[in-house]
């Protein structure tokens, strides 16, 4: 969402009638649907679920393939890209990938913000185009491009995983994700709203304090769901209010639990599978499109081979691992290729085949999306804060830490561009999630300090630890 609709949101959503923002979940359902969902996807997945079972030899070929063709189209469309070596000859295709990727220097996201427009191929008509950004979960939103082909490939992953329990695209479904879905002045229920061409129930996140989880307890209950999908700290706190309310759902209820976009924890995991009675599955990917990682059986992160290729920086390494940053290489990605991009995360990758026999690569872990919740006033736990910066192309980085349940403080790098305008929709962001009653303090910084992995935590909480 642009800041134009961002901005006529702002100024209609809130005010229409529940049934209003039904209808209006309702079309915004039927766009995604339409443009998920095509005939290129329903190709994709079906060529894909046949391809799973497949060799790691046979995945290196497709791996090798895609990886030329776009190697070679990068050469001739993509500015950015003009000078690249031509796609490698070798009749091995890990040799082929190895030779192609290390001809390529590693690319920075400060590569990428400085000229992004240099990275759009020119074979691809710009009204053919999506466009995006990235999460912003640090500050460091980026503009983003991506092709129709590229988005029904991305869900061509999910739904790969999502098929192996059961769960179906028409399936209804209950969703906790970051979207301001219920007006953060609303007090009284209901706190989701529906989107009835999909069947999906949507959760506001920002409304979860101890007493309205009871309601989101009832209407769990209450519901027609067969998969709960979205963020696993909203998710864990649902879970925890079923256990402590000793109204667990019956045992094959639903057919899963899809967790993305934060760090799954052993003990979110835990409740949710009690509280649910369902398995729960987690995947790893990013806005760029650019990675996919599903998990198995076995509790292993597989890396997507026919959509992207993963490489480990290593860092720490034992007969059985290598643990270091991640270089990802999207093979889906025509409008925008992404060559051994810096993601910004660290990666520990099994060096021997995963139990569950799937072929390809797996990780024993990902490390970089844990963050606190912040804790309001009235008692709300509020996870994943990523869509305050969404919009904010104008900050480089951003954190928030908070020490008291009545304030935050954002430290914020800025960029050339960043004014007291900027300042003022971050606040304006906040406190649409927050409330009003919440102080908000920025402070400008030349850098965040990072954690002893290199990273920094998008939040700091000491009153909103993610704690079971």
């Amino acid at each position: 969402m642009n800041r134009i609709s961002d901005t006529l949101y702002s100024a209609f959503y809130p005010r229409l009638p529940i049934l209003g923002q039904n209808w209006a979940c309702t079309v915004g359902g039927w766009i995604r649907f339409r443009q998920r969902f095509s005939r290129h996807f329903r190709r994709t997945l079906e060529d894909w679920e046949r391809s799973v079972k497949w060799s790691d030899e046979r995945l290196r070929e497709v791996q090798r393939e895609r990886l030329g063709q776009l190697v070679a189209r990068a050469r001739q469309h993509v500015p950015y890209y003009r000078d690249l070596a031509p796609p490698s000859e070798k009749s091995d295709p890990e040799e082929a990938i190895r030779e192609m990727l290390e001809a390529i220097p590693p690319l920075e996201k400060r590569a990428y913000r400085d000229q992004p427009e240099a990275f759009i191929s020119r074979l691809i008509p710009r009204a053919r185009l999506h466009a995006g950004q990235t999460s912003g979960t640090t500050g460091t939103a980026l503009p983003l491009w991506y092709s129709p082909e590229t988005l029904a490939e991305e869900y061509a992953t999910v739904w790969r995983m999502r098929r192996r329990l059961g769960a179906d695209i028409r399936d209804p479904q209950l969703s906790f994700n970051g979207q301001i879905i219920v007006p953060f002045a609303q007090t009284r229920p209901p706190f989701w709203r529906t989107n009835h061409y999909t069947r999906q129930t949507l959760f506001s996140i920002y409304h979860m304090t101890p007493a309205n989880l009871k309601l989101y307890v009832d209407t769990v209950h209450a519901t027609p769901s067969r998969y709960v999908q979205g963020y696993p700290s909203s998710i864990h706190l649902v879970a925890r209010s079923l256990l402590e309310e000793d109204r667990r759902l019956p045992r094959g209820h639903i057919a899963g639990i899809f967790t993305s976009s934060e760090s799954l924890l052993a003990f979110q995991r835990e409740t949710i599978e009690e509280a649910f009675g369902a398995p729960v599955l987690d995947r790893y990917g990013v806005s760029e499109f650019a990675v996919s990682m599903t998990e198995c059986d076995a509790h292993r992160l597989h890396v997507d081979m026919e959509y992207c290729i993963v490489e480990v920086e290593t860092t720490e390494e034992t007969d059985d691992y290598e643990t270091g940053s991640l270089l990802i290489t999207s093979l889906a990605h025509d409008a925008t290729p992404l060559f051994r991009y810096r993601i910004g995360d660290v990666g520990t990758r099994a060096k021997h085949p995963c139990p569950c026999g799937r072929a390809g690569d797996n990780f024993l872990e990902v490390d970089g999306r844990i963050e606190d919740y912040v804790l309001t006033p009235d008692g709300r736990l509020v996870g994943r804060m990523d869509h305050v910066f969404k919009e904010q192309l104008d900050v480089a980085e951003a954190q928030i830490l908070q020490n008291d349940s009545g304030a935050l403080m954002v430290l914020i790098v800025p960029r050339s561009d960043y004014s007291d305008a900027s300042g003022r929709r971050i606040v304006r962001q906040i406190r649409s999630r927050l409330g009003e009653e919440i102080e908000v303090h920025i402070e400008l910084v030349s850098s965040i300090p990072r954690e002893p992995n290199g990273k920094f935590r998008a939040v700091k909480s000491s009153v909103g630890r993610n704690a079971p």
